[in-house]
């Protein structure tokens, strides 16, 4: 399956490609960090779906990958193809057409009958400061109302072109995506010049809350420290009465026990593929908060976090987030990700205490590409589409 690709002399194909050379491709990845949830591992942690490793080729030339899931509909063999956060290419250099129709060939093949794709690609970026005013002023309902502190023009032109070929843009109501969120709010660990920052500028970055709450936390003797697979248990009794607490639902012990297992192969010359840590915030004893850190080269990510109702003076969840701030500055990370925001800034909105925790750090909100649709067969997609609605 092949199409014309404006960057070369040569159409690119897709074809399926082994683990080793999915990884291989990760690790020498000229032009960013892939997601945890496009490394193979993935795969294993998202037991009820089949996977498969995709690969672009430019003639004998690998020039991108992807992790496939396929979610089967009951009684079919037909499936939806999901590409989480995905695929991982350069997307300065390829068109949508030359990435995008080939791998709508290949998975029409595979028998599926929608595609999902989630292009890793920042259209916008808004300071921690504008993101405070907008949030005081009821007159900005939310940051597409903020002019940002830099746009992508590359990226629009991906969006623009997604919708032209037919991708259907998926989000809900107050921005979240629906699968993986298209806001999100991140602490740049490198400077505008690509130079490292240190502990001293990331902390100076943060407000005054975060910065005494940081203190309050040392002050009052909380150990962080970092746990293994054993202490999950503990981890998950935490989780699960912070669910109780604040009303979501919580995975089971054994998923977080399959993540670690799946997960933990980062390759320690390079610094590639994925790495996962448990981190436990103790007062005298006393379990206040653990949190989950994932690293997928470059980039860091605060995955889960679980706090103590109890003993929240000494602010355990602060000091666990510093304790991963500080590991990703150590491991020469570009990116400290805190994952999902809603584009609401409405101060009566649920979701807004979340953003202002946030916001605290002195990051930035970052808006990507979002998560889009392809139908392939229209009445099997309407029909998916109606049971995730009842499901919703």
């Amino acid at each position: 399956m092949s199409t014309t690709n404006p960057a070369g002399s040569h159409p690119l194909t897709v074809r399926s490609i082994d683990v080793g050379t999915h990884r291989s491709f990760l690790r020498g990845f000229a032009t960013g960090s892939a997601s945890f949830l496009q490394t193979p591992g993935w795969a294993a942690v998202k037991r009820e779906w089949s996977a498969e490793s995709l690969g672009w080729y430019d003639q004998d030339r690998l020039v991108g990958v992807a992790l496939v899931l396929f979610r089967r509909l009951p009684r079919s063999t037909r499936a939806l193809a999901y590409v989480p956060e995905g695929p991982v290419l350069d997307w300065q250099a390829h068109d949508v057409a030359s990435v995008l129709t080939p791998l709508a060939d290949h998975l029409r093949e595979q028998r599926a009958f929608a595609i999902r794709i989630g292009p890793p690609v920042v259209i916008r970026r808004w300071s921690a400061a504008q993101v405070k005013a907008g949030i005081a002023d009821d007159a900005i309902p939310g940051l597409g109302a903020l002019d940002p502190t830099s746009s992508n023009d590359r990226g629009v032109d991906l969006i623009a072109g997604l919708a032209r070929a037919g991708w259907r843009l998926q989000s809900a109501d107050g921005g979240f995506a629906a699968g993986q969120p298209q806001f999100n709010f991140q602490i740049p660990l490198v400077d505008e010049a690509g130079a490292a920052r240190d502990e001293e500028s990331v902390l100076a970055s943060m407000n005054q809350l975060w910065r005494r709450n940081i203190k309050k936390a040392a002050k009052a003797g909380v150990e962080v420290t970092r746990g293994g697979i054993d202490d999950l248990k503990d981890f998950h009794d935490l989780y699960v009465h912070t669910a109780e607490r604040d009303h979501f639902t919580p995975r089971p012990l054994s998923y977080f026990e399959t993540m670690f297992a799946a997960l933990d192969d980062a390759d320690p010359e390079t610094g590639a593929d994925c790495e996962i840590r448990l981190y436990l915030a103790r007062h005298e004893d006393d379990l206040v908060a653990a949190t989950i850190w994932i690293r997928s080269g470059r980039h860091v990510w605060y995955s889960y976090g679980a706090s103590s109702t109890e003993k929240r003076e000494v602010r355990g969840s602060n000091a666990a987030q510093w304790q991963m701030i500080r590991d990703a500055i150590a491991c020469g990370a570009h990116v400290y990700d805190l994952r999902g925001i809603t584009e609401t800034l409405d101060a009566d909105d649920p979701h807004v205490g979340l953003i202002q925790f946030k916001v605290g750090t002195g990051g930035e909100a970052v808006e990507y590409a979002g998560e889009w649709d392809l139908p392939l067969n229209r009445l099997l997609y309407k029909g998916f589409q109606t049971y995730m609605n009842r499901r919703g």
